[in-house]
């Protein structure tokens, strides 16, 4: 039972990091095609407090990751781990029950 309950608790930080990574898109998407301004300070604090909280995890994905050019694959990747993660640990979890 408390494998369940860490499974869930991590679960949930998961689901954090991945509407963080999409909200990190959506607000890049959004700045660069002029929707939105950087000089905004309610959106600079946005962007700034989500590439702080990204960054850390992101950087060693960028690093492993062959340069693609323009586009950035790691939010993608870091996903599709994090998701890879949460099937493991759930499989776990009901295996112990």
């Amino acid at each position: 039972m408390l494998f369940y309950t860490l499974f869930e608790i991590v679960g949930y930080l998961i689901s954090i990091i991945v509407m963080l990574v999409i909200v990190q898109f959506v607000l890049s998407l959004l700045i660069s095609f002029n929707v939105v301004n950087i000089s905004n300070q309610f959106v600079d604090a946005v962007w700034r407090a989500v590439n702080a909280l990204l960054d850390p995890i992101l950087k060693p994905i960028r690093r492993l990751m062959p340069n693609t050019g323009a586009i950035d694959f790691s939010p993608l990747v870091l996903i599709v781990g994090l998701e890879i993660v949460r099937i493991v640990l759930r499989n776990l979890a009901y295996a112990t029950m």
